[in-house]
């Protein structure tokens, strides 16, 4: 649906509207400095970004090579952020994550006491390298830094810096000795981004950079600061109601308990549909699609834009999906299919 159909809504205030200008060009500016040593990926790079500007946290899905790792510590680098990486593997504790408590002797007294020694996840961007494969103990040490950017340890609360990512990869092809995320930990991860082989001219350029002479510094575009400042703007950014409800009506319908308002497949194919946490990040991750195109409302095609990296990870297929190889991908296009459109004066 055209954008007129909808109705055009600015941003009331002049500051608003100046920092809406500085999103987009320092997005533009921000992928410049990417393009200096990542090569191609378009689309993840811009999903990534969302992230950023919503200040939500997203699961990387990728085989080995393809520069997960690469691609969040060049951003960290490029927005100035204190970056951290945690290598999951089995035999990582909670404590390992979040810091302890340790005895410290201090040099004019002599005492000892107990002291805090914060982990790794003290950080602005935290990098959850092959998190599957740590135990659910351990993986759940991450959900309370990832809902309420603070994490407890031996009973007293540690806030963390503002502006706090987590962003996770996983491996989908090695699924020996690993271990399932948690309904409730992925329903926290905004986007499922899948990154994928690059094509042939790509990789080229790939090959014929890497096996070179790299020297090269990252100009900071954007700094935490600003970050923070885009997230509050994306929120003020009005959405209309038949684009709510829409966005709304989508999720809804991947429910097979949802009478009436689910199709047919999804009853047959989905074992559990998303929660109102996948309507939220469509509307936040629309308006700030919105904003990166240089616009101040949210269309219907911001919301289908972004169906897939916010709900293929949260509709989980069942027994007779699996089998007749129905993916959440599949079933997902086939939801955008035959979601209706509110009419516009809704």
């Amino acid at each position: 649906m055209a954008d007129d159909a909808i109705g055009t809504v600015k941003l009331d205030d002049a500051d608003d509207v100046a920092l809406a200008d500085r999103l987009k060009n320092g997005r533009q500016e921000m992928i410049t400095e990417l393009r200096k040593l990542i090569v191609g990926q378009e689309e993840v790079i811009d999903q990534v970004l969302l992230s950023l500007f919503v200040g939500g946290n997203s699961l990387i899905i990728g085989v080995p090579g393809l520069a997960k790792t690469l691609l969040i510590h060049s951003i960290a680098q490029v927005v100035d952020l204190k970056f951290s990486r945690i290598q999951f593997t089995p035999d990582l504790m909670p404590s390992d994550i979040t810091g302890t408590d340790i005895i410290q002797e201090d040099t004019e007294t002599g005492r000892r006491q107990m002291v805090f020694a914060a982990g790794p996840v003290f950080a602005n961007i935290v990098l959850a390298d092959e998190i599957n494969r740590t135990p659910p103990k351990t993986q759940a040490a991450l959900l309370e830094a990832m809902q309420e950017h603070r994490v407890t340890v031996q009973g007293r609360t540690y806030t963390l810096e503002e502006p706090f990512y987590v962003f996770a990869t996983q491996n989908p092809i090695e699924l020996e000795g690993t271990y399932p995320l948690p309904e409730a930990q992925l329903d926290r991860f905004m986007f499922e981004i899948a990154i994928d082989h690059l094509g042939e001219e790509d990789e080229l350029e790939v090959i014929r950079s890497t096996t070179g002479q790299m020297d090269f510094e990252f100009s900071h575009a954007v700094t935490g600061p600003d970050l923070i400042a885009f997230q509050q703007l994306v929120r003020r950014v009005p959405v209309s109601e038949s684009v709510l409800r829409y966005a709304v009506g989508l999720v809804r319908m991947t429910r097979p308990s949802e009478n009436g308002s689910s199709p047919d497949f999804v009853k047959k194919w989905i074992a559990y549909g998303a929660s109102p946490r996948a309507a939220q990040y469509l509307v936040l991750g629309a308006k700030a699609r919105a904003l990166t195109q240089g616009r101040y409302h949210v269309t219907f095609d911001d919301i289908k834009a972004l169906a897939q990296p916010v709900l293929r990870h949260r509709v989980l297929t069942n027994f007779h999906a699996e089998s007749e190889g129905r993916t959440s991908s599949q079933l997902v296009d086939m939801l955008l299919e035959q979601a209706p459109l509110p009419a516009s004066g809704m």
